[in-house]
């Protein structure tokens, strides 16, 4: 069973299905929804995260992009546009590449192809290997400008605003999302891509260096590449840019992007 959140909007153009980051729940993309002109929307508690129970046994990503196909058969939707942001790009690619015929449009946010990136500085990784930002708010105040980067640094406002939407569920789950991305990788088949994809990347993204954006924007046969003059959580912090962005590109004509 899943934890599972739509926001009905227009029919015109397909619903946006959104994967999120590490240990991130629903709650934690509404800044970014409440910006985003009037599309439906899907997002859901990765198993073992959120409201979404733990599974009793580790999954990997390709297992995670056929439990999304399945609840989009419960919900009625044959077709999404699919947006991933952080941990949740790589969920985001792998559903591209392995359910192509029901994923028209990509954007991947603040992510890289795995395993196989060009890493964040060692500091900043170290922290994000345990859930403690999540549990502890004094942890989380001292440390969000150095893991986060961008309008996080120097704000303590923004990271109390950004702690009232944590739910936290156990550190079990966290780890599963972890073990999930060790050595995944997408490379070998991103040229395979079908979707016009739009690649987003912050000019100051401590963990996901802007590189990535680079690389992965090189690699998909029909893409671009933005930046936002930002950190991590772009998505968040510079919310109404990014959702502006994003609906151009879901809305505007194939050719034309």
């Amino acid at each position: 069973m899943l934890r599972v959140g739509v926001r009905r909007g227009e029919k015109a153009r397909p619903p946006l299905l959104l994967f999120n980051g590490i240990g991130a729940n629903i709650e934690l993309v509404e800044p970014f929804l409440d910006a985003l002109d009037g599309a439906e929307a899907i997002v859901f508690d990765v198993p073992g995260v959120g409201g979404s129970p733990a599974p009793w046994r580790p999954y990997r990503p390709w297992t995670l992009a056929r439990m999304s196909a399945r609840l989009l058969d419960r919900l009625g939707y044959e077709r999404v546009d699919v947006l991933g942001v952080s941990w949740g790009g790589a969920l985001a690619q792998q559903f591209a590449f392995q359910q192509a015929n029901r994923c028209r449009r990509l954007v991947l946010a603040a992510t890289s192809p795995g395993h196989l990136m060009v890493p964040g500085r060692l500091t900043v990784l170290l922290k994000m290997a345990t859930p403690r930002r999540y549990k502890d708010p004094d942890y989380m105040q001292s440390i969000a400008g150095d893991i986060y980067g961008g309008a996080f640094r120097g704000s303590p406002a923004l990271v109390r605003k950004h702690l009232r939407h944590v739910r936290w569920s156990s550190d079990y789950g966290y780890y599963l999302q972890l073990a999930a991305g060790f050595g995944w990788s997408s490379l070998p088949w991103l040229r395979f891509l079908q979707q016009p994809t739009l690649v987003m990347a912050g000019t100051d993204d401590p963990i996901v260096p802007v590189a990535n954006g680079h690389i992965l924007a090189k690699l998909i046969p029909d893409s671009r590449l933005v930046t936002i003059d930002d950190g991590h959580l772009f998505l968040v912090t510079s919310a109404e840019e990014s959702a502006r962005l994003i609906s151009e590109f879901l809305s505007c004509p194939r050719g034309a992007t």
